[in-house]
C-alpha cells in the first residue's frame, strides 16, 4: 500500500487517506503481552509520573553513570535484556560502579499532552537527584534527548555518550527516517487521534520495524554463539520475544513534536530547535563526546549519529567515535558489541582528563 499512499499524500485527499490508511493500522488484533522483566536486580531510586530512576549500583561512590534508555516503542529494558546481552551488566563489569537507567512510564491519557520540554525537565530531576552531575549515556531515541539536555545544562553533564541516535536526519537516511518524511503529518495526527490523544505502541508496531522476527534474524541480532533450537538458544529466544512483544504508548504532543522537530524539520542539526526555553547551539558545546553507530543500522543511518562530530564546539582530542559491525538492536543487546566495543567506551568514561574543557568561543 505505500507506493499508492505516497502518491496520494500529496494530494488534497492527504487526511483523508491517512485516516483510511491508519483505520486499516489500528484494526488489527491486539497481541497479548506483559512487561519484561529485567535481566540485573536494582531497586527504583526515584518514580517521578512519567518516569522511574532504576539504581543497578555496586558502590556509592565517584561519578554517576545514567543511561538514558529511548522512550519509543519498546521498553527501557533494551538495556538489560537478558544474561549475556545485557549493557547493563557490561558497564558494570567494565567498572562503572554508579550506574542508573530511566524507565519511561507507558503513557496514559492523563499524560496525552506530554512534550519534549516535559521529558527533559524530568531528566533534569533525576540528574539532580544523582548530584547535579552524571555521566550521560543517550541510547537510540534516548540519545537526541540526552543531546538537548547535555546543551541545555553543559555544568551537569560531564561526558556524554551517543548510540545509534538521530540527530542530523539530512545526513544521510534509514528505513525510519525516510518512512517520516515522505509520509504527511495527517498521518500521524490521525494516529493520535484514533488513540485518543495518545499513540499505542502495539498498533503502530507493524510500521516501524519488524513485528516478527524469524530465530535466525534473532541469533544475528543478539550475536549468541547458542544454536538455534539449542535449549541455551529457546530460553535467550524466549526472554527476547517477551521484550519485543511488550510496546509502550507514548504521549500524542511529545510524539508529534519528534515527528515534526527532529524529523520534518531537522531542527537540532539546523541549530533551531528550543528547549525549556532556550535556542540549542550545537557549537557551543565543549563536552567530551563519544559516538558509538551501527554499521548495517536499518532505524539509524550512521551519518545522522556521526554527524554530530561536526556539529558540536567539541574539540578533537576529547571527541571519540567507533562503527560497530551489527545492526540497531545489536548496539544495545548484541554479545560481541557488548564485550568488545562497550568496554572501550567505559575506559574512556573512567579515565580522568578531558572533563574540564573551557567554553566555547562565542
Amino acid at each position: 500500500m505505500w507506493p499508492a499512499f505516497a502518491a496520494a499524500s500529496a494530494s488534497e485527499i492527504a487526511a483523508f487517506m491517512a485516516r483510511r490508511f491508519v483505520g486499516f493500522a489500528m484494526g488489527a488484533a491486539d497481541i497479548p503481552s506483559h512487561e519484561p522483566a529485567w535481566a540485573t536486580p536494582n531497586t527504583v531510586a526515584l518514580e517521578l509520573n512519567s518516569v522511574r530512576l532504576r539504581d543497578f549500583s555496586t558502590a556509592a561512590d565517584g561519578v554517576p553513570t545514567l543511561l538514558c534508555a529511548p522512550f519509543a516503542l519498546h521498553g527501557a529494558a533494551v538495556a538489560d535484556m537478558a544474561p549475556g546481552h545485557s549493557l547493563v551488566a557490561a558497564l558494570r563489569v567494565a567498572g562503572l560502579r554508579r550506574l542508573y537507567v530511566t524507565d519511561s512510564r507507558s503513557a496514559i491519557v492523563a499524560m496525552r499532552y506530554l512534550g519534549i520540554d516535559d521529558y527533559l525537565a524530568d531528566l533534569n530531576v533525576l540528574v539532580d537527584q544523582l548530584g547535579g552531575n552524571v555521566d550521560l549515556v543517550g541510547l537510540c531515541q534516548g540519545g537526541w534527548l540526552s543531546l538537548l539536555y547535555a546543551a541545555r545544562f553543559p555544568a551537569k553533564v560531564r561526558k556524554l555518550v551517543l548510540a545509534g541516535a538521530p540527530v542530523d536526519i539530512a545526513a544521510g537516511q534509514s528505513a525510519l527516517s525516510a518512512l517520516a518524511g515522505a509520509s504527511p503529518l495527517a498521518l500521524f495526527h490521525e494516529l493520535v487521534k484514533l488513540g485518543d490523544g495518545l499513540v499505542i505502541g502495539r498498533s503502530v508496531q507493524k510500521f516501524w520495524g519488524q513485528e516478527t522476527l524469524s530465530p535466525h534474524e534473532i541469533q544475528q541480532l543478539l550475536q549468541t554463539l547458542a544454536p538455534v533450537g539449542s535449549p541455551a538458544f529457546a530460553e535467550l529466544e524466549a526472554k527476547f520475544r517477551d521484550w519485543h512483544a511488550w510496546t509502550v504508548d507514548l504521549p500524542g504532543t511529545y510524539y508529534l513534536e519528534v515527528i515534526e522537530k527532529l524529523y520534518k524539520r531537522n531542527e537540532i542539526a539546523r541549530g533551531q530547535f528550543v528547549a525549556l526555553g532556550e535556542r540549542i547551539d550545537l557549537a557551543k558545546m565543549r563536552t567530551p563526546t563519544f559516538l558509538l553507530a551501527a554499521r548495517d543500522d536499518e532505524l539509524v543511518a550512521p551519518a545522522q549519529l556521526l554527524a554530530v562530530e561536526h556539529l558540536v564546539g567539541t574539540p578533537p582530542h576529547a571527541l571519540r567515535k567507533a562503527i560497530a559491525p551489527c545492526g540497531h538492536g545489536g548496539l544495545f543487546m548484541g554479545r560481541k558489541v557488548l564485550s568488545e566495543y562497550w568496554p572501550r567506551i567505559a575506559r574512556w568514561m573512567i579515565e580522568p582528563g578531558s572533563h574540564a574543557l573551557a567554553p566555547a568561543a562565542a
